[in-house]
């Protein structure tokens, strides 16, 4: 069996995942929103299920709101609230793809009355910071055109910059604006904020307390994302990931359910490029479940990225550069394979008993008696979904 020197160990047991609060929401398709059994009512509810992805793992003590999805009228009663249940409260994810107004854009809109109310939503989501002790602000903007001639391209981006200088403007201490990418949808022509290249360039035009979120399920089929985690980390512009797993498009699937090689490859450059562990960096799911049980979903997910760190942690980093020298292509390959390969679960599931936990999260929670005691006592009240 394959053993983890205490140098991995160390490493993985500083390792820490957000949860995102809508994971434990109702969600589905662009036709039908699914419901289950258990789901939470309000934003107290999500939170307690997170914390129970956090005791079975010890992996994911932070999770991340969505305003207004998860408005409350006391924020420091909330954030006492995760205190209790041993998590914090973590990212605080803004929202202007909801309302009317924002039909033909919000940030960088035509209307200045448009732009207004979608700037000052992002000045409320930081005085909710202010109360949670939140340290990043994200913004997704599903802003764009459908047709060639729709939209001013030029006129949008500078909008954009100047929306963005004044909620940059009111960020506090060590506060961070950190704005993800999308290439489409649901703008099919252009997209504001496409690609990495664009979010770096507005974000570098604030400063330096304004990152790249890069999202693993925004990209293009075929595009090298390892690639991009090594630029923006080179860059010092990688703020934080959002983790999930795709097949088409973004389709915020379990992380590594599509392609694993491809996370290990991600999570490769991480370690390579100083990211992991790296305060600087966060590591966040973004991820529905639709049909899955969604705290299992969430365990799922976080061991998934813990394994793939584990594995990416076996390269022989000596050995591969030593192939890479002297231009021995197969062995540089094979170094990477054999990490790749390696089965790191029986050593991961001592290691985890070593601490205290169970070597099976997934049973563990399933043994737990939690699930069948949501579904028993959230009776009534609206299910918590996209929206609410």
């Amino acid at each position: 069996m394959t053993t983890l020197s205490p140098d991995i160990q160390a490493q993985l047991t500083a390792q820490s995942i957000e949860l995102p609060s809508w994971a434990f929401g109702n969600s589905g398709t662009r036709f039908k929103v699914f419901t289950t059994p258990g789901t939470p009512r309000d934003p107290y509810e999500k939170i307690a299920d997170a914390a129970q992805v956090n005791r079975v793992t010890a992996l994911a003590p932070a999770v991340a709101l969505h305003i207004p999805w998860d408005k409350v009228d006391d924020y420091a009663a909330l954030r006492t609230y995760a205190n209790d249940l041993g998590v914090e409260l973590g990212t605080i994810n803004s929202n202007t793809f909801q309302d009317d107004d924002y039909k033909f854009g919000a940030l960088t809109h035509e209307d200045a009355a448009v732009r207004r109310k979608a700037i000052d939503h992002h000045l409320e989501c930081i005085d909710i910071m202010d109360a949670t002790g939140s340290r990043d602000l994200k913004i997704w903007l599903a802003e764009g055109s459908n047709y060639p001639g729709q939209a001013d391209l030029r006129g949008r981006q500078d909008r954009l910059h100047e929306s963005l200088q004044e909620i940059y403007a009111r960020l506090s201490g060590e506060q961070r604006l950190v704005l993800e990418y999308k290439f489409f949808e649901p703008a099919f022509y252009h997209t504001d904020v496409p690609d990495w290249g664009t979010s770096y360039v507005q974000v570098s035009a604030l400063g330096e307390r304004a990152m790249v979120c890069l999202d693993t399920g925004h990209h293009a089929p075929g595009t090298n994302i390892e690639f991009i985690v090594m630029q923006l980390l080179r860059l010092g512009k990688l703020g934080s990931f959002d983790f999930n797993s795709r097949f088409y498009a973004d389709d915020d699937l379990i992380v590594g359910a599509a392609d694993p090689f491809q996370l290990f490859r991600i999570l490769f450059e991480v370690i390579r490029g100083g990211g992991l562990n790296n305060p600087d960096v966060a590591f966040m799911l973004d991820q529905c479940h639709n049909v899955e049980k969604k705290i299992p979903g969430q365990i799922r997910s976080v061991l998934n990225v813990q394994e793939m760190t584990a594995r990416a942690l076996l390269v022989d980093a000596e050995a591969l550069r030593v192939a890479q020298l002297s231009g021995d292509v197969l062995a540089a390959n094979a170094v990477f394979m054999d990490a790749f390969y390696t089965d790191v679960r029986p050593a991961l599931g001592q290691w985890r008993e070593s601490r205290g936990l169970a070597a099976d999260p997934m049973a563990a929670y399933a043994a737990s008696g939690y699930q069948e005691k949501i579904e028993t006592e959230r009776l009534g009240g609206v299910q918590a979904s996209w929206g609410a």
